[in-house]
This record gives structure tokens, C-alpha cells and sequence, in this order.
């Protein structure tokens, strides 16, 4: 599998410790982290035209990604 850009390991790697510890104790955060990771991939899959969609659909997906790693930033 290639590597997925855009990890949240990748985006905030001075809170990985933080966000593994909010994942544990806050189930918003969690919601959060696990909906984000399960958008960005979609977002990879139609970047990689390994599922490709018409360029609305990926805009509307990659706004989705910003607005969640948002509301992670904003908690971390």
C-alpha cells in the first residue's frame, strides 16, 4: 500500500502523544480522529484514481478533511 499523505502523525507531530492519549479518553476526539483518517483515505484513494469521483465529490471530501483537522487542532 502506498503512503497516505496527510496523516495526523504527520500534521501535528509534536501532540502524537496527546492525540493517542485523547483517542483513550475522549470519545469525541476519537469520533474525530478515526473520521478524519477514514476521510483523508477516501480523499488518497480519489487523488490515486484508485476510486475515482467527479471533482465535486473529492472538493467536498478534502473540505470535510480541513474542517475535521480543525476541530482536532483546535482540541490538541
Amino acid at each position: 500500500m502506498s503512503h497516505t499523505p496527510h496523516e495526523l502523525a504527520e500534521e501535528f507531530p509534536d501532540k502524537i502523544e496527546k492525540m493517542h492519549a485523547l483517542k483513550e479518553s475522549d470519545a469525541h476526539f476519537k469520533r474525530l480522529f478515526d473520521d478524519y483518517h477514514e476521510v483523508n483515505r477516501a480523499v488518497h484513494r480519489a487523488e490515486t484514481n484508485v476510486e475515482p469521483c467527479d471533482e465535486s465529490h473529492e472538493t467536498q471530501l478534502r473540505r470535510q478533511r480541513m474542517s475535521l483537522k480543525d476541530q482536532i487542532a483546535a482540541m490538541l
